[in-house]
C-alpha cells in the first residue's frame, strides 16, 4: 500500500475536530555515526471537539509502538495511524524509526568526504515531518514543540529555539530545547553534527552561523558579510512590518547535501554550496544576500503568520521572494537586486506563464502532493513581481501600513488570501477585489505596446489587461548613450490607455520602464530594430534589463531569431555597468548560442560572447566573471591556451576550463587526475566527474549517467552542473541513448522528496538528440508521473520545443 497524500477535505475535517496543545519530540541520533537510523518518540497532546469521534495521525516512518490514551494502536500501512474513540483530552505516543536517511524523505545523513564526519539535517516542507515522527502534518494545526535530542557527545544540536539544557550521558549528550512558539510542523527543524560555529551580537539578537568543520575557513571568510546582511534584514523587516523578530536567537546552518535553503523558525538551513571555495563573484554574493533575506522574510510570512492550506502557498513564497528584493534594495548594498530578479527569475516566469503549465498564482490544491508541484516560477518570481505591482498600485506607505496591520492581527495564527487583501484594502482605501481576481486568480501574461498617431501616444494591450500601474520612459540620444528625458506612470484599466506628459519627441520610448509590473512588451514594427540596437545604450541596469527581456521573450515566442537576440544581449553584456548582472547576461547569451541557435549560427554567436569575455577580463573587477564566461565559450586551442595562462593557480577556473576542453575533444584525463589530487575541496570529485561528463566518449557518458541518475551519487546542489556538462551540443549520436534512458527513469524521479524530484526532472531532460516526436512521448510519460515530476517535465518539454523551433528559424 502506498503512502497517502493528505487532501484538503481531510485537513479541514481534522482541523475542525482537534486542537493540538503541544508536541514533545524525543529524538535519538546516536546510531547515525555508524548506522542509518533516527529513532523518535512523539508525544502529542490534543483535544477533540467531538469525544468518541475518529481521526488519524500522519506517520510514514516505521512505527515500533503507538498508544492513544494508553490504548495500543495499529498503523494502517498508508502512512497513517487511525485514532478511534477520541476523548475530550488526548495523549498520543508513537515510537518510530526512519532508517532510510540517505535517500529517504524528511531527514538526511551526510558524510563529509574530507574527514568522514557525519552531519544530519531535517527538512519538512511540504509534508515530510511525517517521515520522521508522528504528527498532524498540515499547516493550520500549529502548536508549541519541545525537542529533546540525544546525540554523540562531539556533536552540536540546533533547533528552532535557543539556550537548550545539555546533559552529559557518557558517549552522548542530551539536548533539551525550550518550547517553540506555536508553529506548523513543517517549520520545525533539528540539525546536528560536529559544526564549526561563529556567533555575533547584533541589535539585541544572538546570531549564529554553522558549517561542517572542513568548511571552517570559508565560513570565517564570509562571516562578516553574512552577519551584516542578517542585521540589516532583521532591522528592515522589523520596521516594515512594525514587528521585530520576537526571538533573541537566530541561527543559520550550512549543511552538506542540502538543496537550496529552508526557512525553519529561528534556525534556517542552507545548502553549503552557498559557501563557495572560490572567492564569490558579485552575482554569487547578491544571490546569497537575496536568499538570506528570502528565508528571513518567512519568519513573518510563513512562521509567525502561516497559510491555512497549500492553495495559499504563494502567501509564503511569493511574498518572501518579493520581500527579499525589496529589502536588498532598501537596506543593503545590493541596490540592483530588482535587475537581477528580472534577468534571473522573471524571464523564466514569463516563459512558464505562456506555456502549458501556466496556472493562477492562487489556485485550488486538492492534496499536498499537488502542492509540491507549485514551487515554481509562477509562485516565486511571477508572484514576487505581482506583489511589487501591488505595492506600486496602492503606494509603498499604504502597503507598509497594511502589512503591519496584517501581522498585528494574525500573529501566531493562520490566514487565507482574503485576510491579506482585506488588510491592504483597508490601509490603502482601494477596493482590491478586482485586482485580486485579475492578478491572483487568472493565469497568463499581459502584453503591451505603444501606438503613435502624430503627437498622440497610446498604450495598447493585447487583450483585456489587468488593473495595474506601469511607467513609460522617454530617452534621447546624447553621444553614444541614451538619457532619460521623461517618465510617466500610467494606470491601466482597459485595452487602450492614453499616455500624456512625455516630451513631444524622443529617440526611444520604453514601456514598463523601472519594471513595475509583470507584463511583456513589444516594440511596434517601426521601432523593433532600433530597440534591439539601443538596448545597450540605455542608462540603468533596470532599463537595459527591460529591453533585454523583450528581446529574450521575442526569441522564446518565435518572433525573432537567435542571431538577433544574441547580438542584442551580447551588446548589453559588453556595455553593462552593474557588476551583479554580468553573470545573468552571460548565462542568457550563452544559452542562446548553445540551446536556441541553429547549428550554422552557433559558432559565430559563441565567438562573439568569447570576445566580449576577453575584453571584460581586462577590468580587474570583472576579471573573474569574464574568465568563467570564457571557460564556457572558448572556441578552440588559442582561447584555451590563453585561459590556461590566465588561470594560474586558480583551481576553480582550471576545473571550468577542463570541462570546456573535454567537450572540445581534448585529452584531459591526466590533468584532471592531477588537479583532483591537489584540490583541497572535499567535493572536488564532483568537479572531476563534471569534466568526464563533457567528454565526447560513450564510456564516459555511460559512467556519468550511472553515477548521476542510477546511483544518485552526486549531491543535489551539483546535479545541474554535471547534467549541463553531460548534455552538450554537437554530441547527438552519443546522447541519443540517454534521451531514451531519461524516459525510462521518469517513474522514479520523484524519489527523495520535492527538491530532488524537481532537480532531476528538469536538469536531466535532454535538450539535444531529440525531436518533436520525442517531446510528445515525454509529455505522454508525464501523465502517470508524480505531480511534481509531471509539472516539471511538461514545463521543460515546452521550453525545449521552443528551442527546436528557434533552431530551424533562418537555419
Amino acid at each position: 500500500m502506498g503512502i497517502r497524500s493528505l487532501t484538503r477535505t481531510e485537513a479541514e475535517r481534522r482541523a475542525a475536530l482537534i486542537t493540538v496543545e503541544r508536541y514533545d519530540i524525543d529524538i535519538d541520533l546516536t546510531a547515525l555515526p555508524d548506522g542509518p537510523e533516527v529513532r523518535c518518540v512523539s508525544t502529542v497532546t490534543f483535544t477533540s471537539s467531538e469525544p468518541g469521534a475518529e481521526t488519524f495521525v500522519d506517520c510514514a516512518a516505521e512505527v515500533r509502538a503507538a498508544t492513544l490514551n494508553g490504548t495500543p494502536l495499529t498503523p494502517s500501512g498508508d502512512g497513517r495511524i487511525p485514532l478511534p474513540g477520541l476523548a475530550a483530552h488526548n495523549v498520543l505516543r508513537v515510537e518510530s524509526v526512519q532508517a532510510d536517511t540517505i535517500t529517504g524523505e524528511g531527514v538526511h545523513k551526510a558524510t563529509d568526504p574530507a574527514d568522514g564526519e557525519v552531519y544530519v539535517w531535517t527538512s519538512f516542507e511540504p509534508d515530510e515531518a511525517r517521515f520522521v515522527w508522528a504528527c498532524f502534518d498540515q499547516p493550520d494545526l500549529k502548536a508549541p514543540h519541545a525537542f529533546t535530542v540525544t546525540a554523540p557527545a562531539a556533536w552540536t544540536v540546533l533547533s528552532n529555539s535557543g539556550d537548550p539544557r545539555i546533559e552529559e550521558q557518557g558517549a552522548a549528550r542530551r539536548w533539551s530545547f525550550p518550547d517553540t512558539p506555536a508553529l506548523s510542523v513543517y517549520n520545525t527543524v533539528v540539525n546536528a553534527g560536529p559544526f564549526h560555529e561563529i556567533r555575533r551580537e547584533a541589535d539585541g539578537h544572538d546570531l549564529g552561523i554553522y558549517a561542517r568543520r572542513s568548511l571552517a575557513e570559508v565560513l570565517e571568510r564570509d562571516a562578516d558579510e553574512i552577519f551584516t546582511l542578517t542585521r540589516q534584514g532583521l532591522a528592515f523587516y522589523a520596521e516594515a512590518f512594525a514587528m521585530p523578530f520576537p526571538q533573541r536567537k537566530y541561527d543559520q546552518v550550512f549543511m552538506p547535501e542540502f538543496g537550496g535553503a529552508m526557512e525553519n523558525y529561528g534556525c534556517v538551513t542552507w545548502s553549503d554550496a552557498f559557501l563557495r571555495r572560490a572567492v564569490p563573484t558579485p552575482a554569487e554574493r547578491e544571490l546569497l544576500a537575496v536568499v538570506l533575506l528570502h528565508e528571513m522574510a518567512h519568519m513573518w510570512f510563513g512562521n509567525i503568520v502561516t497559510m491555512r492550506w497549500w492553495d495559499d502557498l504563494w502567501l509564503n513564497e511569493a511574498f518572501a521572494e518579493f520581500a527579499c528584493h525589496w529589502a536588498a534594495e532598501g537596506a543593503t548594498r545590493y541596490t540592483d537586486a530588482w535587475a537581477g530578479h528580472l534577468l534571473g527569475g522573471k524571464v523564466r516566469a514569463y516563459l512558464s506563464d505562456q506555456g502549458p503549465v501556466s496556472h493562477p498564482i492562487h489556485q485550488p490544491i486538492h492534496d499536498v502532493a499537488q502542492a509540491a508541484s507549485i514551487f515554481d516560477s509562477i509562485t516565486y518570481p511571477k508572484g514576487a513581481s505581482v506583489l511589487l505591482q501591488l505595492m506600486t498600485y496602492v503606494g509603498e506607505d499604504r502597503f507598509r501600513a497594511g502589512m503591519a496591520a496584517y501581522f498585528a492581527r494574525h500573529a501566531w495564527g493562520t490566514t487565507t488570501l482574503q485576510d491579506l487583501i482585506d488588510a491592504l484594502a483597508e490601509a490603502s482605501g482601494r477596493d482590491l477585489a478586482g485586482w485580486r481576481k485579475a492578478w491572483l486568480e487568472t493565469a497568463g501574461t499581459d502584453r503591451f505596446t505603444l501606438e503613435h498617431d502624430g503627437d498622440t501616444v497610446t498604450l495598447f494591450a493585447d487583450g483585456n489587461p489587468r488593473p495595474q500601474v506601469l511607467a513609460v520612459g522617454a530617452y534621447d540620444r546624447v553621444g553614444d548613450a541614451l538619457e532619460r528625458t521623461g517618465l510617466v506612470r500610467v494606470e491601466v484599466t482597459e485595452a487602450r490607455t492614453p499616455v500624456t506628459g512625455l516630451p513631444a519627441t524622443s529617440d526611444l520610448l520604453l514601456v514598463n520602464d523601472d519594471d513595475l509590473t509583470f507584463a511583456t512588451t513589444r516594440p511596434d514594427p517601426t521601432t523593433r530594430d532600433s530597440l534591439f540596437r539601443a538596448a545597450a545604450q540605455l542608462p540603468t541596469a533596470i532599463s537595459r534589463g527591460v529591453a533585454a527581456a523583450t528581446a529574450w521573450d521575442m526569441l522564446t515566442a518565435g518572433e525573432t531569431t537567435a542571431a538577433e537576440a544574441g547580438r542584442c544581449l551580447t551588446a548589453v553584456l559588453a556595455a553593462e555597468t552593474s557588476d551583479a548582472v554580468i553573470e545573468p547576461y552571460l548565462t542568457l547569451v550563452t544559452n542562446i548560442a548553445e540551446l536556441w541557435a541553429p547549428a550554422a549560427d552557433r559558432a559565430a554567436l559563441t565567438e562573439a560572447v568569447a570576445a566580449v569575455c576577453r575584453r571584460l577580463a581586462d577590468d580587474p573587477g570583472r576579471r573573474q566573471v569574464a574568465l568563467r564566461g570564457l571557460a564556457r565559450t572558448a572556441t578552440g586551442a588559442e582561447d584555451l591556451a590563453w585561459l590556461r595562462e590566465q588561470a594560474g593557480d586558480d583551481v576553480d577556473l582550471r576545473w571550468r576550463a577542463l570541462v570546456r576542453e573535454a567537450e572540445l575533444g581534448g585529452d584531459v584525463t591526466a590533468e584532471s587526475a592531477a588537479l583532483l589530487e591537489r584540490d583541497a575541496d572535499p567535493d572536488a570529485w564532483v568537479r572531476a566527474l563534471t569534466v568526464r561528463a563533457a567528454l565526447p566518449d560513450p564510456a564516459a557518458k555511460a559512467e556519468v549517467w550511472r553515477r548521476l541518475v542510477v546511483d544518485r551519487e552526486v549531491p543535489v546542489a551539483a546535479v545541474s552542473a554535471v547534467a549541463a556538462a553531460f548534455w552538450r551540443p554537437g554530441q547527438d549520436d552519443l546522447l541519443a541513448p540517454f534521451a531514451e534512458h531519461y524516459l525510462t527513469a521518469v517513474p522514479e524521479l520523484h524519489q527523495g522528496g520535492m527538491i530532488p524530484a524537481m532537480t532531476y526532472t528538469s536538469h536531466l531532460f535532454p535538450p539535444y538528440a531529440i525531436d518533436s516526436a520525442y517531446l510528445d512521448k515525454a509529455c505522454q510519460a508525464a501523465g502517470d508521473a508524480a505531480p511534481v515530476v509531471r509539472k516539471t517535465l511538461l514545463e521543460r518539454s515546452d521550453a525545449v520545443r521552443r528551442m527546436l523551433h528557434a533552431r530551424v528559424m533562418n537555419a
